[in-house]
C-alpha cells in the first residue's frame, strides 16, 4: 500500500474545542444511544485504525468482543504519537482522547490525505461516552499505556516497557448509563468489518466474539478489492459475464476506484462510498457514475449499429438494470449534504467520476465485444418492457379516471383524510378481510383484503406488476406510484400494515409483500411506514376470568405462571391455538390485533439495504441452493411451525 509522506507527530495534532457536552448530547455525535449507537462506538475506533491503512502503515486490525461486552481493538499501524502537545501540554495521546477535535485529520498538512471517521472526534467521544478506556501504544521503541474513566484520565501515558513494534490496542467499555444496552451483535458488527475489507484492498480484519462458550470468530482479507464486494454481492445470482469490470484511477485529485458486474435480476443495486463512508443517498459520485454510464453504453450502441439513429437513446433506467456496481470515492476534504453524512455535496467530484468512467468503460467495451453485446440486450429487452410498463400505467391511470373511484373495489377505506393519521391493513383472505371490517375503527382505519397468490416481484418487471390483479389493489390503495414514479409525498397512509397468520402460508405472504415494497416502493419502508401486525398464538379461557392472549411461546409460559401464584391449576385453563385470523370473531381481532392501545406492530426497517437485497435474492429468486442453504442454517430459529 502507498505511504503519503505526511509528519504525524505533535504538531500536525490540532486542539478545535473541549469535551462537556457529549456526555449531555450523546446523539448529537453518535446518532443515538440505542445498539446502533453502541456499535458505532467500536466503528470510530475501527476507522482511527483503517485511516491507518489508508495512509499506506496499517495491515491488520484485530477487533474482540470480550467477556462483559468489553471491546478490544488493536492494529499494527505507526501508534498514536507519545510527545508532549505544545498547545495541551499534555501527551499528544491524552490530548486525542481527551479534547473534542483534537485529531491527525484537520488542515493541509494533517497526519492523513484522506480518513473517514467523526473528522477526529472519535476516539474522544467513544472515550467520553464508556466507563473505561484503556489504551496501549507501541511507538518510538516503548511501550505506553494510560487510562480513562467516563471521559477523565485516570492514569497519565506512562513507559511500561519496551518495543520494536508499532500500533495502538484500545479496550473499553461502554457507559450503561448512557446506552439502553451494551449487548453487541456479532453479526452486526462482522457485516461492517467485512464492507471495510472489502474497500481496502489488503487490509486483514480478524473480529471475534468470545462471549459465549465457544469463539465465533471471521478473518477478512481481499486483495481484489471492490472487484471481490461485487462477486461478494452477486453470489447467489445468475451473472451476465462471469467476472467484475474493474476500472480504477488512483493519481487524480480524487482517487476513483469502481467495479461493475450484470446479472440476469430486473433491480438495479449501486453502493457508493467516500473515505469508507456508506453514502447511502448517493451524491455527486453517483450522478457522475450514472451519467457516464448511460452515454458510453448508448455511443457504443449506436456506434456499433446495436441501435439505429431512428430508435432513439436507452434511458439510464433501461441500463442499469440487473447492475451490481460499487463505486468508492477519496475525497481529501468531504462535503456532505445535512449531518447524516449519506450524500456527497463536492460538485467537482461529478466531473470527474464521469470522465473516468467514460474513458475507462468505453475501452473495456471495445476490448471485449461479448460482454457489451449480452449487457447492450439486456438494455434493449429492459428498454421494451419499461415503454410496456409506461403503457400499462397509462392503461390504469385512464382506467382510473373514467370509474367514479379510483380505490381498488375491495377496499373499505376510513373517514380521516389527513395520511399521516391514517392505517390500512392489508389482511391475507376474504374471511379474515371480513372480521378485520367489521372490528375495525372506521374513522382512521382501512382493510384491504388480498386473496390468491402473488406475484413474486423478484422474478419479474415492471410491465407484469402493473398489469397484475393482486398488486394493483396494493399500488392504488398506497397511492404514490411505483418504481422511479414512487412519491412518498403522496402515500394515502402513513402505517401501511401487513397482517397475515401465524404459519408457514402467512410468512409466505408477509415475504412476497416485503419484497414487493422493496423492490417497488422502497422509500416506504426507509420512512418507516411498513409494519406487521402480530396476532396472538394462544387464548387461554375459563368461566369467570377474562380471557388472556398471548403472543409468543414466552407469553404463554409467563401466563401459566401467573395464574399459578393466583392458585389457578394449568389443567383448569382452556387453551386455543389460532391457527389463523379466521378464527377470531371481529372483537378478538380488535382487542388483540387493531387497538392501538393494546397492539403489538413491528415496525419494518432498512439497516442494511446490502444484506436485505441478499435475503430477498436468496429467498425468492431462482437460485435452489443458497435458499436451501439458507433455510437449513436458520431452521434452528424456527419457532411454531405448522406442519
Amino acid at each position: 500500500m502507498e505511504k503519503y509522506e505526511h509528519k504525524y507527530g505533535a504538531e500536525q495534532i490540532q486542539v478545535l474545542e473541549g469535551l462537556e457536552a457529549v456526555r449531555k448530547r450523546p446523539g448529537m455525535y453518535i446518532g443515538s444511544v440505542s445498539v446502533r449507537g453502541l456499535h458505532h462506538l467500536v466503528y470510530e475506533i475501527v476507522d482511527n485504525c483503517v485511516d491507518e491503512a489508508l495512509a499506506g502503515y496499517c495491515t491488520e486490525i484485530d477487533i474482540k468482543i470480550e467477556p462483559g461486552n468489553i471491546i478490544s481493538v488493536e492494529d499494527n499501524g505507526r501508534g498514536i504519537p507519545v510527545e508532549i502537545h505544545p498547545k495541551t501540554k499534555i501527551s499528544t495521546a491524552e490530548t486525542v482522547y481527551t479534547v473534542l477535535h483534537a485529531g491527525g485529520k484537520f488542515g493541509g498538512d494533517s497526519g492523513y490525505k484522506v480518513s473517514g471517521g467523526l473528522h477526529g472526534v472519535g476516539a474522544s467521544v467513544v472515550n467520553a461516552l464508556s466507563t473505561w478506556v484503556e489504551v496501549t501504544i507501541q511507538r518510538d521503541g516503548g511501550i505506553f499505556q494510560m487510562k480513562f474513566e467516563r471521559g477523565k484520565t485516570v492514569e497519565k501515558l506512562h513507559r511500561i516497557g519496551d518495543s520494536k513494534k508499532t500500533g495502538t490496542k484500545v479496550r473499553f467499555l461502554a457507559d450503561d448509563t448512557i446506552f439502553e444496552t451494551l449487548e453487541y451483535e456479532y453479526s452486526v458488527l462482522e457485516e461492517r468489518f467485512r464492507e471495510i475489507a472489502f474497500l481496502t484492498k489488503g487490509l486483514k480484519i480478524k473480529v471475534q466474539d468470545l462471549r459465549g462458550e465457544a469463539p465465533v470468530k471471521a478473518e477478512f482479507c481481499f486483495e481484489g478489492g471492490l472487484k471481490s464486494f461485487v462477486e461478494y454481492l452477486n453470489k447467489n445470482k445468475e451473472k451476465l459475464h462471469p467476472s467484475p469490470i474493474y476500472i480504477e484511477k488512483t493519481e487524480s485529485e480524487v482517487p476513483v476506484e469502481i467495479a461493475i458486474q450484470y446479472t440476469t435480476a430486473y433491480s438495479e443495486n449501486i453502493y457508493t462510498f467516500v473515505n469508507n463512508i456508506n453514502t447511502i443517498e448517493g451524491g455527486t459520485h453517483l450522478e457522475g457514475f450514472k451519467r457516464g454510464l448511460t452515454k458510453v453504453f448508448n455511443d457504443y450502441a449506436k456506434a456499433h449499429n446495436i441501435l439505429k439513429e431512428k430508435d432513439g437513446n436507452l434511458q439510464g433506467e433501461d441500463i442499469r438494470e440487473g447492475i451490481t456496481a460499487v463505486i468508492s470515492v477519496k475525497v481529501k476534504e468531504p462535503q456532505f449534504e445535512g449531518q447524516t453524512k449519506t450524500k456527497l455535496g463536492n460538485s467537482n467530484v461529478t466531473g470527474i467520476v464521469q470522465s473516468m468512467v467514460n474513458e475507462a468503460l468505453s475501452n473495456f467495451l471495445e476490448e471485449n465485444p461479448s460482454v457489451a453485446k449480452a449487457i447492450l440486450e439486456k438494455c434493449i429487452s429492459a428498454s421494451r418492457a419499461r415503454e410496456a410498463a409506461r403503457k400499462a400505467r397509462e392503461l390504469v391511470r385512464r382506467k382510473n379516471a373514467l370509474e367514479s373511484s379510483t380505490l381498488p373495489g375491495k377496499l373499505a377505506d376510513c373517514s380521516e383524510k389527513d395520511a399521516q393519521n391514517c392505517e390500512v391493513y392489508i389482511v391475507e383472505g376474504d374471511s379474515a378481510g371480513g372480521s378485520a371490517k367489521q372490528g375495525r375503527d372506521r374513522r382512521f382505519q382501512a382493510i384491504l383484503p388480498l386473496w390468491g397468490k402473488m406475484l413474486n416481484v423478484e422474478k419479474s418487471r415492471a410491465d407484469k406488476i402493473y398489469n397484475n390483479d393482486k398488486l394493483q389493489p396494493v399500488i392504488l390503495a398506497v397511492g404514490a406510484g411505483i418504481g422511479a414514479d414512487f412519491d412518498i409525498s403522496k402515500i394515502r397512509y402513513g402505517k401501511v400494515i401487513i397482517m397475515a397468520d401465524a404459519d408457514v402460508d402467512g410468512a409466505h405472504i408477509r415475504t412476497l409483500l416485503l419484497t414487493f415494497f422493496f423492490r417497488y416502493m422502497r422509500p416506504l419502508i426507509e420512512n418507516g411506514n411498513v409494519y406487521l401486525a402480530q396476532p396472538p398464538l394462544y387464548k387461554l379461557s375459563k368461566k369467570g376470568m377474562k380471557d388472556i392472549y398471548c403472543y409468543t411461546d414466552e407469553d404463554l409460559d409467563q401466563a401459566f405462571k401467573q395464574l399459578a401464584e393466583k392458585g389457578i391449576e394449568r389443567e383448569s385453563v382452556g387453551i386455543q391455538r389460532y391457527k389463523g385470523l379466521g378464527e377470531m370473531n371481529p372483537e378478538q381481532l380488535w382487542d388483540t390485533t387493531m387497538n392501538p392501545e393494546t397492539r403489538i406492530l413491528i415496525k419494518v426497517k432498512l439497516e442494511d439495504a446490502i444484506k436485505a437485497d441478499e435475503i430477498f435474492t436468496i429467498l425468492m429468486g431462482d437460485d435452489i441452493g443458497p435458499r436451501r442453504e439458507f433455510i437449513e442454517q436458520n431452521a434452528k430459529y424456527v419457532k411454531n411451525l405448522d406442519i
